[in-house]
C-alpha cells in the first residue's frame, strides 16, 4: 500500500456516519487523483444525446480528466467511440467540438481514419506496415434510447441491467426522436461532489429556488408539511399514477427497486407529479413546446434520471433539459446544460427559448452559486463536517456511502456498480 492509499484509507475509516465529508476530501490533490482512476475512468459517463450526432459523419468530443474522446456517427448507423489522438505520433485529430467529417484526418502527418476508426492511408510508411493494428482506440459507448454513455475503462462495468431498468422509463419520452434545442456551458468553480451532495437534497429550495418550489412537491418533507400539503400530494400522486398506469408509462422506481440508488444502482428513474396547473416545468407551468415522443397528452408529470457520476435530467411532456458534470480539478467542475425538443418542433414557429429556458437556467445557475459559496467554505481551515438532516438530507448521506464505497475500491473493479 503506497503512501496516498493509506492516507486516503485513514480519510474513509474516520469518516463520520451521517456528517459531511472532511476538509480533505476536496482540497487534496491525492483524493482527486484517485477519484479519476476509481470512479470516473471506470464507470460508465454520460456523454450526450444521440440526436447531437443524427447522420453519418456527424460527431461531437468530450474531454475527460485530459482525455478526449470522439463520438461520430458511423456508415454502419451506430455511433462509435475513438479516444481523439493520432496513432502517428499522438496529435489530437479533432480540435473542433462537434462538426461533420467524411474521414478523419490527422492535421499532422496527414494519417486518414474511417467513421468506424480504421486506417485508411499513412503516407510514407512502409507497404508492409500492419494498418490492422494501427486503428484509432475503442471507447466504449452504450445507447439507452438516445441517450449515450462512454466507458474509458479497458473493461467497461456491466451495462445491460442499466439498459433492462432505464429504457422502459425513456422510450416514451422520445429522446431518440429529439434535436438540441439549446446547450450552455458552465465553469463552475466548485468541487464536483459539492454539485452532486446540492443535487441530492431539497433542504435548500424554499429560499434559493423560487421557481422550483412553485411546480414541484420535493421541497416539503415530513417535518415540515402540515396535513393540507400532505392531503394535495396524495391526492395529485394517486391521481397522477392512475392516469400514468393507463397511458402504459411506469409511474415511479419502486417496482424496479431504483429506491436504492445509489446503495444498490449506479442510475435510476422516476416519474414524479407536478403541482397542480403545472403540466411543464416552465415559469407559468404551461406546455411551450410540441409533446415529445409517445406522449398524447401533456399531464405526464416530471421523467427524473440520475446515472453517477456525471448525469441528470428533468423531463417535461414538451422537452427535456440534461446536465452533464465533468470534473476540471480539485475545486473545479464543467457543467453542460442541454434542452432538448420534438425533432420536428421548429424554433420560433412551434417554441420559444425565451419560454422554454428560463426555468431551469435559472435553477441550475442558482445551485452553482451555492455550491461555489460552499466550495469557499470547505477550503477554509475553519471547516468542520456538519451534520445532515435526517428527514431533509438521507439523499445526501446515500451519495457519500456511494462515493466512499468507489474511492475505497482501489483497482477492484467495483466502480460503477
Amino acid at each position: 500500500m503506497n503512501r496516498d492509499t493509506g492516507r486516503i484509507g485513514h480519510l474513509v475509516a474516520r469518516r463520520q456516519e451521517g456528517r459531511s465529508l472532511e476538509r480533505d476530501f476536496y482540497v487534496l490533490d491525492e483524493v482527486y487523483e484517485a477519484e479519476l482512476d476509481r470512479i470516473w475512468m471506470g464507470s460508465w459517463l454520460f456523454a450526450g444525446h444521440s440526436c447531437e450526432v443524427p447522420e453519418p459523419g456527424d460527431y461531437f468530443t468530450y474531454d475527460v480528466a485530459g482525455s478526449s474522446v470522439i463520438l461520430i456517427r458511423g456508415d454502419d448507423g451506430a455511433v462509435h467511440g475513438h479516444h481523439n489522438v493520432c496513432r502517428h505520433r499522438g496529435t489530437t485529430l479533432l480540435s473542433e467540438a462537434s462538426g461533420r467529417a467524411g474521414r478523419i484526418v490527422c492535421p499532422y502527418h496527414q494519417w486518414v481514419y474511417g467513421r468506424d476508426g480504421r486506417l485508411l492511408s499513412c503516407r510514407g510508411m512502409p507497404e508492409d506496415l500492419d494498418r490492422s493494428s494501427l486503428g484509432l482506440r475503442r471507447v466504449a459507448v452504450e445507447e439507452i434510447e438516445g441517450l449515450l454513455f462512454i466507458s474509458l475503462a479497458d473493461a467497461p462495468p456491466a451495462f445491460d441491467e442499466a439498459r433492462a431498468q432505464l429504457a422502459p422509463y425513456l422510450k416514451p419520452q422520445g429522446f431518440r426522436k429529439a434535436r438540441v434545442a439549446k446547450i450552455v456551458d458552465y465553469d463552475v468553480q466548485a468541487n464536483w461532489k459539492l454539485v452532486w451532495e446540492n443535487n441530492r437534497e431539497c433542504y435548500h429550495c424554499n429560499v434559493n429556488h423560487p421557481q422550483y418550489i412553485k411546480a414541484n412537491f420535493d421541497h416539503f418533507n415530513a417535518d415540515d408539511t402540515t396535513s393540507r400539503v400532505r392531503d394535495a400530494i396524495v391526492t395529485a400522486t394517486a391521481r397522477g399514477e392512475a392516469l400514468w398506469d393507463s397511458a402504459g408509462l411506469a409511474p415511479t422506481h419502486r417496482e424496479t427497486g431504483m429506491t436504492l440508488f445509489p446503495e444498490k444502482h449506479w442510475f435510476s428513474a422516476n416519474r414524479t407529479v407536478l403541482v397542480d396547473g403545472y403540466v411543464s416545468e416552465t415559469m407559468d407551468g404551461r406546455q411551450v413546446a410540441p409533446l415529445m415522443g409517445d406522449y398524447s397528452r401533456p399531464d405526464v408529470g416530471t421523467l427524473r434520471i440520475r446515472a453517477l457520476p456525471n448525469f441528470w435530467n428533468h423531463s417535461s411532456c414538451d422537452h427535456g433539459v440534461s446536465t452533464r458534470l465533468t470534473p476540471a480539478g480539485k475545486d473545479r467542475t464543467h457543467i453542460r446544460v442541454t434542452w432538448v425538443v420534438d425533432a420536428k418542433a421548429v424554433e420560433g414557429k412551434d417554441y420559444r427559448l425565451d419560454d422554454l429556458l428560463p426555468f431551469w437556467k435559472l435553477t441550475s445557475e442558482q445551485d452553482w452559486a451555492l455550491c461555489e459559496a460552499v466550495q469557499r467554505g470547505v477550503r477554509s481551515r475553519g471547516f468542520q463536517p456538519g451534520p445532515f438532516s435526517p428527514q431533509k438530507e438521507y439523499n445526501v448521506e446515500g451519495w457519500v456511502r456511494w462515493y466512499l464505497r468507489q474511492l475505497s475500491s482501489a483497482g477492484s473493479g467495483e466502480a460503477g456498480a
